[in-house]
């Protein structure tokens, strides 16, 4: 029913959580992603698996358990519960050899930066374990106080959602409040599943159009660009939402 013509409009103080953001870490924060490709493909050729470089990237983000299986269901190789444990540490260790050439992607550390300045909660939750993760998480220099989620700490890894649910956990925040950021489009179908919005960056190697229609609501060439457009995303100058 409209209000009489003169009388004064209401107005509702309505204080909407500020967001908090999810990050993948592998081709999202650290450019890592062809490390990994190579670090598999080494693995998997010292048991005589032989993979195109391309399969392997197609499948960069999975948990590394069904990553393996979905490889070997493609080639037909079978292999036992412990050959596959064995393998993953073998990937393990081939990436360790690599450490030295993983970065930071241009903008992660200033995005992050600009975040905590502003007072926005985020976590990292990566399909990584945590020997694999230690050394990119060192080199973005993520605060102690930050929490972040490996691999080791929940039962299933992307596409699940477990990740992702337990990062928001962490922060105490709803999964349906967070902004999930990653660069495959297993990080995007595990935040649709934990009921998050979908971010999507092109630095893993991914098409816009792939992540698009994944569920990507935005997405940006890099963490750079990101940074670049945090109003697009509920980001206030101000810190805070009604700024």
């Amino acid at each position: 029913m409209s209000s009489e013509p003169g009388a004064p409009q209401r107005t509702f103080d309505v204080e909407p959580a500020p967001p908090a953001f999810l990050f993948d870490l592998d081709g999202t924060l650290i450019d890592s992603v062809y490390q990994h490709v190579v670090a598999w493909r080494q693995a998997l050729a010292s048991v005589g698996i032989d993979v195109a470089v391309w399969r392997l990237h197609r499948r960069i983000g999975m948990s590394g358990g069904l990553f393996v299986h979905a490889l070997l269901a493609e080639t037909g190789v079978r292999l036992s519960g412990e050959e596959i444990e064995q393998l993953q540490q073998s990937h393990a260790q081939a990436f360790a050899q690599l450490h030295g050439t993983v970065r930071p992607l241009p903008g992660a550390r200033e995005l992050l930066a600009e975040l905590t300045e502003r007072g926005v909660a985020w976590a990292i939750a990566t399909s990584g374990r945590e020997a694999t993760a230690r050394p990119g998480l060192d080199a973005l220099g993520v605060p102690p106080q930050v929490p972040v989620v490996t691999r080791d700490r929940v039962r299933r890894a992307k596409p699940d959602p477990d990740l992702f649910l337990a990062a928001a956990a962490a922060l105490g925040v709803a999964p349906s409040t967070t902004f999930v950021v990653g660069d495959s489009v297993w990080d995007l179908l595990a935040a649709r599943r934990a009921g998050a919005l979908g971010v999507g960056v092109l630095s893993g190697g991914y098409g816009r159009e792939e992540l698009e229609r994944s569920g990507a609501f935005r997405v940006y060439a890099d963490p750079a660009e990101m940074l670049l457009h945090l109003h697009e995303v509920g980001v206030r100058s101000g810190g805070g939402p009604g700024a």
